[in-house]
């Protein structure tokens, strides 16, 4: 009951409109708990944050919001996570804002097991899919959790590859848990919370809100150890939760691309910046200073699969980057009919993708 009580209580300090975080961690540290705070005198309050605030304190939270909440919490795979819990992650603990209360659905034990973040662009290209995923299963057989945002494109395929590892993954997301968003991903969230686990530092109902997804990055790396940007481009939300985990004292990572693709530059930006440059699974453990109980085979280099002569040909004339149809043609001195039905081989064998404006490019697995 006492628990019930303490949970309430934070609920009741957190679920404040008016009142922020900072403000929550500056109550907390004058007043030590949650039930304190609440029955301290509004004079005691003002002089720790002010008097509008200390109004907003003392007109309390929705009761309607609160119930909800607790009836959240019925469910045994939802719980909360409060600063004053031993459960809270401890990385987020030496972040400047580490947020005063966290949602979570899933598996507990996963807040405090070594992490990696693993972000990049939602529009990412076939091979950037590809990487992530292969990245992400290799690093969790590993040992190391993965974490990210389950948005579309590099998060999605990481989550995946982190699942189908023996350490599983975290999704950081920026609504409230009671929302899947993008809805594109439901099946995901699903799995995410039967194997890995969702958090979040946003109340229950609430929706996706632009501002809400870079503030919820800050999580992602703080709970990390390093973060590994797979795609992104130079503007990419992904470089602000690089750079946050650089602010944070964290280990940031890249994996580098063409010269040609825009998806390639902010990676190659923030290797110019300092940033490890990433070729393998081992390179991410060694940065780590991490090393795993067994090695998987997942590390070694890649292999193409076995091909007819024409068909290896044509892949060795396609290279690393993307190409054009016609391209292919001047490469290999074949006629357009032959190289469109190798392409389409190819693409069947899962060793090309299609790409818009007629163009292909070649996955390394």
């Amino acid at each position: 009951m006492k628990h019930e009580a303490d949970i309430e209580s934070w609920l009741q300090l957190c679920l404040i409109k008016g009142v922020g975080d900072e403000s929550i961690r500056r109550l907390l540290v004058a007043f030590g708990a949650p039930a304190a705070v609440l029955t301290a005198p509004v004079a005691a309050l003002e002089r720790i944050v002010g008097k509008s605030i200390a109004k907003h304190l003392k007109f309390g939270a929705d009761p309607d919001r609160i119930n909800v909440t607790i009836d959240w919490l019925r469910d045994p795979t939802n719980s909360i996570i409060t600063l004053a819990d031993s459960d809270y992650p401890s990385q987020l603990l030496n972040i400047s804002d580490p947020p005063p209360l966290l949602y979570l659905k899933g598996r507990r034990e996963l807040l405090n097991a070594p992490a990696l973040a693993v972000v990049g662009s939602r529009n990412a290209t076939p091979q950037g899919l590809s990487n992530a995923e292969a990245f992400a299963e290799s690093i969790s057989n590993a040992g190391i959790c993965i974490i990210s945002g389950m948005a579309l494109g590099i998060d999605t395929a990481a989550h995946q590859g982190g699942l189908r590892g023996a350490s599983a993954s975290i999704a950081v997301v920026g609504t409230g848990l009671d929302i899947v968003y993008p809805a594109r991903n439901h099946q995901l969230a699903h799995k995410l919370a039967k194997k890995g686990a969702l958090i979040s530092e946003l109340p229950l109902g609430m929706p996706a809100i632009g501002r809400n997804f870079p503030r919820r990055n800050r999580i992602i790396s703080g709970m990390s150890q390093g973060c590994l940007v797979v795609e992104a481009a130079l503007r990419s939300g992904s470089l602000i939760t690089a750079r946050q985990a650089l602010e944070q004292g964290r280990e940031v990572l890249a994996i580098p691309g063409s010269i040609h693709s825009p998806l390639s530059k902010g990676c190659h930006a923030l290797i110019k910046e300092g940033a490890k440059l990433v070729e393998s699974t081992q390179d991410v453990l060694d940065e780590l200073n991490y090393s795993a109980a067994q090695k998987n085979p997942s590390t070694n280099e890649p292999v193409d699969n076995e091909l007819s002569n024409e068909n290896t040909r044509l892949l060795m004339c396609l290279g690393h980057d993307v190409v054009d149809v016609d391209t292919l043609c001047v490469r290999s001195g074949l006629t357009v009919e032959s190289v469109s039905a190798m392409l389409l081989t190819l693409e069947l064998d899962g060793q090309i993708a299609s790409l818009p404006g007629g163009c292909y490019q070649k996955i390394t697995k």
